[in-house]
Formats: C-alpha cells, sequence, structure tokens
C-alpha cells in the first residue's frame, strides 16, 4: 500500500502526534494547516506558527491552506443566524464536514493524489466486514473521545480516514510528545469550541454580529419577570445570567423569536420525554427504516441515555427518551450510539407547538 497521508495539523499537541506517530509507522506525510479565522484571527495565527514549526522538527512540507471565506459562510453565518432564530447551533460538527475533511480529502486528491487524512481527534474507523460500512467507533480514552463531533462525515471521507491518537489516553499523548521534543508537548489544551477561544466567550463572538434587542423575560403564563437585550444571549437549561428574581430556581424553558421573548420555568418544566430530529447523517448503518432502540447523547459532555428512533416518512427521527432529558436544545446534534458504535446523528429541531 502506497503510505502516504495528509496530515491536518492546528499547532496543538494532539495534532502534532498523531503526525509524528504516523512518520514512526512509514507514512510520508504532507502537513496542512487550515487559516480560518478573518480579522486578528490570533489562534488561527500562533497555530500556524507552532504546526510550522511541528513540521521542520519532522522533516515534513507544510502547507497553509486559505480556508476563511468557506468558514465565514459554512460556520460564522451559520452560528450568527442560528442565535438570531433562538438555535444553539452545534459549529463543530458541521466545521469537521464541510471545512475540515471534505475539503482537506479533496485537496489532498488534487493537489498531492494523496487519499488518507490524518488529524489528532480521539475516535476510531473500522470497517464492517458484514455490511462493508466503514464504522466510526469512540475512542479508547471516554474522557477525550471526540466521535460526537465527527457524526456527519460521510462514506467517502471515513474511507481515507487516520486517527492515530484512537487508541491513546491524553496523557500517554502527551508522554509521547515529551520523549519526542516537540514544541507543542506541553502546550495547554484548547477549548472545544475556537470561537470562544479567539473572542473570550461565545456572547463577545456573538455582540461583533448582533446588536441589542431588548426584550421581556417571561414565564409559562406569560408574566414579565424580567427583560433582556437579546435572545442570543440565552440557550435551553440555562439558569445563570437570568437576572429574574424568584422564590425557586429558573431556567430558560424556550425561546420565542418571533415575540423576542425569552420564557422561564422551573427545572421540570425544561425536562423533555421526547424530540425530533432532522438532517440526519447515518454511519456504521444504513438508515434505519423500523424503530430503532440504542443509546443517544444530545450533548458533547452529556451521558448516553436510552431512546426509541423512530423514523418518519420525511426522513426525520423521533425520539423517546427511556425518562424526560433536561435542556433539550434545538440546534445540538443527537448522535447515536450501540456500546462503542457510533450509528449515526442528527440536528434537534426547534418543537412545534
Amino acid at each position: 500500500m502506497d503510505k502516504k497521508a495528509l496530515v491536518g495539523l492546528s499547532g496543538g499537541v494532539d495534532s502534532s502526534v498523531a503526525a509524528a506517530l504516523l512518520q514512526r509507522q512509514g507514512y510520508d506525510l504532507v502537513g496542512v494547516t487550515l487559516w480560518l479565522m478573518k480579522g486578528k484571527g490570533q489562534c488561527c495565527s500562533e497555530g500556524m506558527v507552532d504546526a510550522a514549526f511541528i513540521c521542520e522538527q519532522l522533516g515534513i512540507p507544510h502547507q497553509i491552506v486559505d480556508s476563511r471565506d468557506v468558514f465565514q459562510t459554512e460556520i460564522l453565518d451559520y452560528v450568527v443566524s442560528s442565535y438570531q432564530e433562538g438555535i444553539t447551533p452545534l459549529p463543530c460538527s458541521q466545521c469537521n464536514r464541510a471545512v475540515k475533511f471534505g475539503p482537506l480529502s479533496r485537496y489532498g486528491r488534487e493537489t498531492f493524489g494523496i487519499d488518507r487524512v490524518a488529524t489528532g481527534h480521539y475516535a476510531r474507523v473500522s470497517r464492517d466486514p458484514e455490511n462493508g460500512r466503514w464504522q466510526l467507533l469512540r475512542a479508547l480514552d471516554r474522557h477525550k473521545d471526540q466521535s460526537y463531533f465527527l457524526y456527519d462525515l460521510s462514506q467517502e471521507v471515513l474511507s481515507g480516514v487516520l486517527f492515530p491518537l484512537g487508541e491513546l489516553t491524553k496523557t500517554q499523548t502527551r508522554q509521547i510528545a515529551e520523549e519526542l521534543g516537540l514544541k507543542t508537548a506541553a502546550k495547554p489544551e484548547s477549548q472545544d469550541l475556537c470561537l470562544v477561544e479567539a473572542h473570550g466567550s461565545m456572547g463577545t463572538f456573538l455582540n461583533q454580529y448582533l446588536a441589542p434587542k431588548p426584550g421581556d423575560i417571561v414565564d409559562l403564563e406569560g408574566r414579565v419577570l424580567g427583560q433582556h437585550e437579546g435572545i442570543h444571549h440565552y440557550t435551553i437549561g440555562q439558569r445563570k445570567g437570568l437576572g429574574v428574581a424568584a422564590p425557586e430556581p429558573l431556567y430558560v424553558v424556550k425561546l420565542d423569536p418571533v415575540r423576542n421573548r425569552v420564557i422561564v420555568g422551573n427545572r421540570d418544566s425544561a425536562g423533555s420525554g421526547e424530540c425530533r430530529v432532522h438532517r440526519l447523517n447515518w454511519v456504521s448503518i444504513p438508515e434505519p427504516r423500523q424503530p430503532l432502540t440504542c443509546e443517544v447523547q444530545v450533548r458533547y459532555r452529556s451521558a448516553p441515555v436510552a431512546v426509541l428512533a423512530i423514523p418518519a416518512e420525511d426522513g426525520r427521527l423521533r425520539l423517546r427518551f427511556g425518562e424526560p432529558q433536561f435542556g433539550i436544545t434545538p440546534g445540538q446534534a443527537a448522535v447515536f450510539y450501540q456500546g462503542e458504535k457510533l450509528l449515526g446523528g442528527g440536528i434537534i429541531e426547534r418543537p412545534t407547538d
């Protein structure tokens, strides 16, 4: 087999070690860093410098690909419009599909004739001998597992993906970086969301795009309890920062972009027994035609819970949870698992009341 691979380098320790491990395995590598941020882009500029240094250490070529326009269209515009509509988006999965893995795969083939793309993600890929599909599996280190953010990758992309860190713990990754003397060995952990890392907070980022739009904070009966400066500063299940005095803790239950209202209630009222999911991508199994019993994660850090996934004729799924779930949030991903195998996933829809 021709052992060539394009390795995506962010300038962090994970992608650095991924490159070093592949080189140890005899791969001929080309390092690629995506330039994502316009303006100051401090996270990108620092990452590009560190990635270039790692490539120099390893003795491999380094390319910088200007992806700012596609990142603006696919991620920044998507994030801003979602928050404006009272939806809390999950940009990472969309970024992996539309900005990173898909474009990197095409760039590797068209520029270098390379079919394999490697990254420092903590996940695993295998081929199912029964149905011939590429399966996406959780990483060995469950605390670092990033398969949740990769559910939207196609079979074509997965067929050429390499995840060298899938069998390692984060501690082992750090140890390897130190043993090899990599510049990034002691680099601090990056945040899950690059927009937050670049701007300090999601609120600060959104303030650059969305002007204040004052409105009412109301209870479930419609009584006005306070004021807000824009529904884009709130998400379902939020408790802190409401600025409303009440005899019991209140949580955001719903965001109403039409009336520009934030609706709050007690914790029980923020629970849901079911939801609907659209924009589905099935990974390790074909699209199910019958109800499917499995586990689902409705947020990256949430524990998987039992669910009955019922296919609808329009291609959507209706999820019935084993017990009500707190803070089911439109715009976040519902990702389905059976054990360590990621079955597929989709985006949670806004309830149609």
